[in-house]
């Protein structure tokens, strides 16, 4: 049956996929089949029973379409839902898959590659730096969600208390 969870979620897909194409092959042939009903024309000479027999093949048509157009819609989103599983579906990969294939095609008796003669490399006195301290990670204090700012209490003077003239006025200074 299914081996793996790759395999499961590719099979929704495809499943889904083809729930949504059907759907749209249904509504195309519905469609198709209320575009060739034969359409009469309407003529008579009292206008208001014209408008009458005319509106009733109207709405009936327009409820159609609309049934149409919903079918429609409901299948193009289940089959771009199916795409997206299969596009989304976990990928084996493919470098080991051609890895297993290269392997089991070659015979396992493969020639040795030639060792390389290495010359013997003359080192350089290097020159002495200061050893640096090893860096250490910044830690920023983590950021606030949201700030809450208190109103400031404001003093209101008095509203509706009559003012006292009691006290005499202030003396001015006479020169």
């Amino acid at each position: 049956m299914l081996k793996n969870f790759r395999d499961k979620i590719a099979l929704s897909g495809v499943t889904v996929l083809l729930i949504g194409v059907g759907l749209l092959v249904f509504t195309f042939i519905s469609a198709y089949g209320f575009l060739t009903q034969s359409l009469s024309i309407i003529a008579s000479e009292d206008l208001v029973q014209t408008f009458g027999e005319a509106l009733a093949p109207l709405i009936g048509s327009c409820i159609r379409i609309m049934y149409l157009g919903v079918m429609g819609w409901i299948g193009s989103l289940i089959t771009i839902r199916g795409v997206t599983i299969i596009a989304h579906a976990p990928q084996a990969p493919a470098v080991m898959l051609q890895k297993q294939a290269v392997t089991e095609a070659k015979p396992q008796a493969q020639p040795q590659p030639q060792k390389k003669v290495e010359k013997p490399k003359v080192e350089q006195p290097k020159e002495e730096k200061p050893k640096e301290e090893p860096k250490k990670p910044e830690v920023r204090p983590p950021e606030p969600q949201f700030v809450v700012i208190p109103p400031e209490e404001v003093a209101q003077p008095p509203q509706n208390q009559p003012e006292q003239n009691n006290s005499p006025p202030p003396q001015q200074p006479s020169s």
